[in-house]
């Protein structure tokens, strides 16, 4: 019998419809846990993704869903009518008290083990470039970085010429190695910046540079800017050692023909990155960022959930994962707080809630607000119910560490990274921490790109048939497959792109970029 909608929590008071719904349709939720077998007659139509009321819920009643309240009532709902934001009002306000439950962080992670620990009997390999820090790439490509926005497009135009004369127009990843690319991350910064943002620019800017998805750098200088070469370096330095073959210098003021100069530099790279060739490793090696955009009522219940099950998997591996979008987890940050490994982890991630929502403050603005208007229309009410959809990314793992921004990855397991929920200044923030891999869960439909390889995960069959040239997988097949089956087949997925054998639609489009967090003034 096809399921039409699903209760998530043996608690929750409502149930998402997983596909349109008439009124009038009687539902049937089969008994779990502790909650018993109901039947709900709709007393409206109901759109795929959104809420209908298991029971009468009275007005300022807490609403569940995951588990968790997601509101409260503005008025009383009765059982079988569409919940949504015309009668629920978040929560959420202000900062909240978190205290440490350490025997109960303890439980969690033992249960995690358990539930995890057959993962760990058959670790997959992958065929990967081993880089000269430890760390592996997963392409082997050049990468430019500009180092001001005045060189933009001084950087396009040796990008293009070096696809051509290394990859014949036709960058891509090669099983058998060599250069798989050029590559150059076009921004507006690097002068007329103070403070912070200035610093910011230059610490982003040298985690790309140490990415070791890219096997040769060319830094291209205007020579006047702020984020000049000398203070740059410091900044490249600060994150390791800067091997001259791996990484050229120039400074366009300097020559009398800076395209030359440039192609000279880029042949010297190409000589030194063709050198590499893929060799085989556990996929524990690997390092993945997980991201969602364009979200929807079904992202936590298929693609988010499916991508936690993957972060469940690799961390259990001894692979490493990385989970930022701080805004995306007020309402939802006690559920991470309650899996930190201690205490001095559960403090660096109330600081990472906290901080976050200081930055809203100084600038005078509701840190609640946070559902887009797409958001609203795919399902999402507040912000409690897009968090608790959120946070499922990271599955069940045990919080390892916590990361500023520019911070770079140096811990196994489950990090969470510091960082805005806009999709590509947190894609760049994920790219520069050191994630050789992004997984991108959507509901509405996105087509941009990290300058890694960026899987999209549709949560829904409709949004992978209609944009089949965007989309990488189809997260819907947990409802006809089941998790594990559908989790194995996306880990396989994750080798193959990891191992060069597939490239993703980011990657086949050409759709890559980057943007940098900025808080001050423009000068």
């Amino acid at each position: 019998m096809e399921k039409i909608a699903i209760r998530i929590h043996p608690a929750d008071s409502v149930a998402v419809a997983l596909q349109p719904l008439s009124k009038g349709t009687e539902v049937t939720l089969e008994a779990s846990g502790n909650a018993p077998e109901v039947t709900v007659k709709l007393e409206e139509d109901i759109t795929a993704g959104h809420k209908f009321a298991l029971k009468d819920i009275a007005a300022e009643e807490p609403v569940i869903k995951y588990g968790y309240p997601i509101g409260a009532a503005k008025e009383k709902i009765a059982k079988g009518h569409w919940v949504h934001t015309h009668n629920i009002h978040t929560l959420l306000e202000g900062q909240l008290e978190y205290s440490y439950d350490e025997k109960a962080a303890k439980a969690a992670w033992e249960n995690w083990k358990k539930e995890t620990e057959s993962l760990t009997k058959n670790i997959p390999t992958i065929n990967v470039y081993k880089r000269a820090d430890g760390k592996v790439g997963i392409r082997n490509e050049i990468w430019i970085v500009p180092t001001v926005g005045c060189v933009n497009k001084l950087s396009e135009v040796l990008a293009n010429w070096g696809n051509n004369e290394f990859c014949g127009g036709k960058p891509g990843p090669r099983e058998e190695g060599g250069v798989e690319g050029v590559f150059t991350w076009t921004h507006p910064y690097g002068c007329s910046q103070m403070g912070g943002d200035k610093e910011q620019t230059a610490k982003i800017l040298a985690d790309l540079v140490h990415q070791p998805n890219a096997g040769g750098i060319l830094v291209l200088s205007l020579g006047c800017e702020e984020n000049n070469i000398p203070y740059f370096e410091k900044f490249i330095k600060e994150r390791g050692d800067i091997d001259p073959k791996r990484v050229k210098f120039m400074v366009s003021q300097e020559h009398a023909d800076e395209i030359e100069e440039g192609k000279k530099l880029l042949k010297e790279l190409a000589e030194y990155v063709g050198q590499f060739k893929r060799e085989e490793a556990p996929i524990s090696e690997l390092t993945l960022g997980m991201k969602c955009g364009g979200s929807d009522g079904m992202s936590g219940i298929t693609a988010n959930a499916l991508v936690g099950r993957v972060c469940d998997a690799l961390t259990a591996m001894g692979g490493t994962v990385m989970l930022t979008e701080v805004p995306e987890m007020f309402g939802a940050e006690q559920m991470l707080m309650n899996r930190c490994i201690n205490k001095e982890i559960f403090d660096k991630t109330v600081n990472l809630i906290n901080g976050f929502k200081d930055y809203y403050a100084r600038h005078n603005q509701v840190c609640y607000e946070n559902p887009s208007p797409g958001n609203k229309a795919g399902g999402i009410t507040t912000l409690e119910d897009k968090s608790l959809g959120c946070v499922q990314k990271g599955g069940r793992a045990p919080v390892c560490d916590v990361l500023k921004y520019g911070e770079r990855v140096h811990t196994k397991g489950l990090n969470l990274l510091e960082g805005p929920g806009n999709d590509i200044v947190s894609t760049t923030d994920l790219t520069g921490a050191g994630a050789n891999m992004i997984l991108f869960t959507t509901g509405r439909g996105n087509p941009m790109g990290a300058p890694v390889p960026t899987v999209k995960v549709a949560t829904n069959h409709p949004l992978a048939t209609k944009k089949a040239n965007w989309i990488d997988v189809d997260a819907a097949e947990v409802l006809e497959n089941g998790f594990d089956a559908t989790r194995d087949k996306f880990i396989k997925l994750i080798c193959d792109i990891a191992s060069g054998r597939k490239m993703t639609k980011n990657e086949i489009n050409g759709y890559r970029e980057i943007a940098i967090f900025k808080d001050g003034v423009t000068l």
